[in-house]
């Protein structure tokens, strides 16, 4: 079955202050999650996806995160509703759980700080080609504090930056 038609256009073009910068992005992302490759994610391959993101996720919690992406209630989550997720979270208006959910996936140990080896750990599973030294790069670059990691405050004003 094909992946389903996004109405989302210009898929090169960035998005400013979001985790995931391009259409390009979302899509490769998409499909790490759409496990069977039907152009859809069902509740199982969300909850596996998830669960390989480093964190245990209650399945309460993985409804809720469903419920709040699967728009039109289909039981699935087609690219449509995955791009808009993607694009409204990385939003400055709002988002503000949206974001913390985000911020709560990279900080596996779930101490209230992300650090470069988290950061990695995340990215690598996701499929970014990155070393240690690169995240370490990407930590001090947006660590106001100077304590090596990364909190919620600095994350919220990496993510909502254009």
């Amino acid at each position: 079955m094909p992946m389903a038609k996004t109405s989302v256009s210009n898929p090169s073009s960035p998005n400013p202050g979001g985790a995931l910068g391009s259409m390009d992005e979302v899509i490769m992302v998409f499909k790490k999650f759409d496990k069977n490759g039907d152009g859809k994610i069902s509740i199982k391959e969300l909850a596996a996806a998830l669960g390989e993101l480093g964190g245990k996720i209650s399945d309460d919690e993985i409804r809720r995160i469903m419920s709040e992406i699967d728009k039109d209630g289909n039981g699935f989550i087609d690219l449509d509703e995955f791009a808009e997720f993607h694009q409204n979270s990385s939003s400055t208006g709002g988002g503000s759980k949206d974001l913390q959910d985000a911020f709560d996936l990279y900080d596996v140990d779930k101490n209230g700080l992300i650090s470069a080896k988290e950061l990695h750990s995340v990215l690598k599973r996701l499929g970014e080609k990155c070393s240690l030294k690169d995240c370490c790069r990407m930590i001090s670059s947006v660590d106001v504090d100077g304590d090596g990691h990364v909190n919620f405050e600095e994350f919220k004003k990496m993510m909502t930056r254009s």
